[in-house]
């Protein structure tokens, strides 16, 4: 078998595809004619459980479609070769947000097909004082249940506008919906949508709830039919941090656009700041009786300094670079860009604030790790038959979202360094995304020939319409696939990139979130970001 990046390639370039099995190869144009042919080298992968070898087409720039016939006669998936292949999937993965979004009609004019009524536009009760109605509308599902958590959409929001401050031009797209037109672009309209509901989030102090959720899991329905009653779970330091970090961050991004609501972030993240100076204990709590996703994490330190390299940047604040100093010796994981570990996100408002705002020492200490971390990921590339950045036990309950992460990292050492290895090793990532993985799949619904089309999703489950909604990614496999649908009995024995179930009860596998869209994003931004340049040059 021959995989291949579904969504395509761009005509100059790299261009690699992986062979398993058989080591001869012929890549055919549409019509069938044979325009290159050749033999590779295979070597065991313990990632896909079998040799592999690397096709290398990169000689090949003429624009059209192509598809590889291995020695043993198997076909691979189409795929094209033009310069807007990632034009749909970067329009489809921004609009992702839009489906997702709780407290409003979902029209046909935007949404098409998959239009829906407004859903959970009653208030919320606090747990903590049940008899307290808290207004609680808007922002974004998070996943495939209707929960909305703040740790969770802080991540999802840094990922889109870090890439919006670093890639503005092509991320200021128009994707229908219904602010198009208006005074933002598009992107930065539905991060409104979700740092609006976010907002609500906060008390009178500036301390920020965890999570607005259903005491439990509401059944595989449409949203508008969800009719349990939803709850504001108690504050924590966390989401504190989180909200104060992206609410900066926020401020900093719509300032041009509309600098009143700029305002309005930057006064409720101080807020949040003065709450986490005066609480300096770590504070969580998940209530018992709330059977919805945790998103529990033992240590704040690098919220509070992500928090603290925000507000340094904003307000040159010595208690928050006292901060900074007094948890960096802590020795976090400074590249981390997941909802659990966000000391990523601490390096980039650095790294892109720059040594003038932040010193030189700090700033080189960052880029080091940033960088040695970069190398570490591009050495794992490089040695895989896939160009994959993770080994088999890595493959963790959403792999798809480190592959996307790994990849970020690897972006923004080629925008430090230049180094076109760096960028592309990042490509390597979006090709297993896109379906230059063992299971032959696109893990983006609607990209691609085979895109994964069962995402663990309730309305996409309940709408009644085959088709998934595109633009979603897939978890992914799961070195620990823990449902039933997944049938973990029967995987044990599979290799680490085939343990994955295309099933829509598969919610260790196949379930979509924000934060596994929102690195994709940045990632299609930035590759078209670099390619604009190389044909402007």
């Amino acid at each position: 078998m021959i995989f291949v990046n579904q969504a395509g390639y761009s005509e100059k370039g790299v261009k690699r595809a992986t062979i398993t099995s058989s080591s001869r190869y012929e890549l055919h144009a549409k019509d069938g004619s044979v325009v290159k042919s050749g033999e590779v080298s295979l070597s065991f992968d313990e990632n896909c459980g079998c040799d592999a070898g690397l096709i290398d087409f990169s000689d090949i720039t003429v624009a059209g479609t192509y598809y590889f016939t291995d020695g043993e006669g198997n076909k691979s998936c189409s795929f094209v070769i033009a310069d807007d292949h990632y034009d749909e999937a970067l329009t489809a993965a921004i609009k992702m947000f839009y489906y997702q979004r709780c407290g409003m009609e979902l029209e046909e004019k935007y949404a098409g097909r998959f239009k829906r009524k407004a859903c959970h536009v009653c208030d919320a009760f606090d747990l903590l004082n049940p008899d307290r109605k808290v207004k609680m509308h808007g922002g974004w599902h998070d996943a495939g249940d209707f929960g909305r958590y703040v740790t969770a959409a802080a991540v999802a929001v840094a990922h889109l506008l870090y890439g919006f401050e670093l890639e503005r031009r092509e991320l200021t797209i128009d994707v229908n919906i219904p602010e198009s037109g208006g005074k933002y672009p598009d992107l930065l309209a539905e991060c409104r949508y979700e740092l609006d509901w976010m907002l609500l989030m906060q008390e009178e102090d500036g301390g920020v709830h965890h999570k607005c959720t259903s005491l439990k899991f509401c059944d595989f329905i449409m949203p508008a039919d969800d009719d349990l009653p939803v709850t504001v779970t108690p504050v924590s330091s966390l989401a504190t941090a989180d909200f104060a970090a992206v609410m900066l961050l926020a401020a900093r991004v719509y300032k041009e656009f509309d600098e009143e609501y700029a305002g309005v972030l930057k006064a409720a993240a101080l807020k949040s700041w003065q709450w986490l100076i005066d609480n300096p204990a770590f504070i969580f709590e998940n209530p018992k009786n709330v059977l919805t996703g945790t998103y529990y994490d033992r240590c704040d330190a690098d919220e509070r300094v992500w928090a603290a390299m925000e507000v340094y940047r904003s307000e040159k604040d010595e208690k928050a670079k006292y901060v900074i100093l007094d948890t960096m010796e802590l020795k976090l994981n400074m590249t981390a860009l997941g909802w659990a570990d966000v000391g990523g996100f601490a390096s980039l408002c650095c790294l892109m604030g720059g040594e003038e705002v932040f010193g030189t020492d700090l700033y080189n200490r960052l880029k080091i790790k940033w960088m040695d971390e970069a190398d570490r990921l591009k050495a794992l590339s490089e040695s895989s038959a896939f160009g994959l950045t993770l080994r088999p036990r890595e493959f963790t309950w959403g792999s798809n979202m480190v592959v996307l992460m790994n990849a970020m990292i690897l972006c923004y050492a080629h925008e430090m360094s230049g180094d076109s290895s760096y960028l592309e090793a990042a490509k390597a990532q979006l090709d297993y995304i896109f379906g230059r993985n063992a299971m032959d799949v696109s893990y983006v619904t609607g990209i691609g020939e085979k895109a994964f089309r069962d995402p663990h999703n309730r309305p996409g489950i309940a709408d009644g319409i085959d088709d998934p909604i595109p633009g979603f990614v897939s978890g992914g496999p799961n070195f620990r696939p823990c449902d039933e649908a997944a049938n973990p009995g029967n995987m044990g024995d599979k290799p680490a990139m085939c343990r994955y179930a295309d099933n829509k009860l598969s919610y260790s596998t196949n379930e979509i979130t924000i934060y596994w869209n929102s690195p994709l994003v940045f990632v299609l931004g930035y590759i078209k970001k670099i390619c604009s340049k190389h044909r402007e040059a």
